[in-house]
């Protein structure tokens, strides 16, 4: 793919964020801006995924040698371990963060449920720690 290609690409995707906030931002206060923010999305993204997929299947195809098929398959591996630790820590931060501040509003009501609510509070940090053992028995397959 040429360097005028990906400066396209992402030129389009950061233009099919850019610009439906900015409408939103700065359209009329009414109810309708969201659809119109939404649709301008939709419209800028689709296009930018059908410019994408007529850019990589409209040149030739090569069969491609074992080793960047392993080094590809490695670099996957790699970016699934990433994700699995990456999500389940962003999600168990959501969690933390409502489940904790909720139990403290809680204890300061009641102190005799300070055992109940750590156990959801600890509940909620069990799924970063999921994500991490995800993540390493993907790294003990590589």
């Amino acid at each position: 793919m040429s360097l005028l290609l990906k400066v396209v690409i992402i030129a389009a995707l950061l233009l099919s964020i850019i610009i439906p906030f900015g409408a939103f931002l700065l359209g009329e206060k009414n109810k309708g801006r969201f659809k119109k923010s939404l649709g301008v999305n939709v419209f800028f993204f689709f296009g930018t995924i059908i410019c994408v997929s007529i850019a990589m299947f409209g040149g030739q195809a090569y069969a491609a040698d074992g080793a960047a098929a392993a080094s590809t398959a490695s670099g996957l591996g790699y970016l699934a371990a990433a994700l699995a630790t990456g999500l389940s820590c962003i999600g168990a931060g959501i969690a933390v963060a409502s489940s904790a501040s909720a139990a403290l509003g809680a204890i300061s009501e009641d102190s005799s449920i300070l055992g109940k609510s750590l156990i959801f509070v600890a509940l909620a940090e069990g799924v970063a720690l999921y994500g991490l053992i995800v993540s390493i028995m993907i790294l003990g397959k590589l």
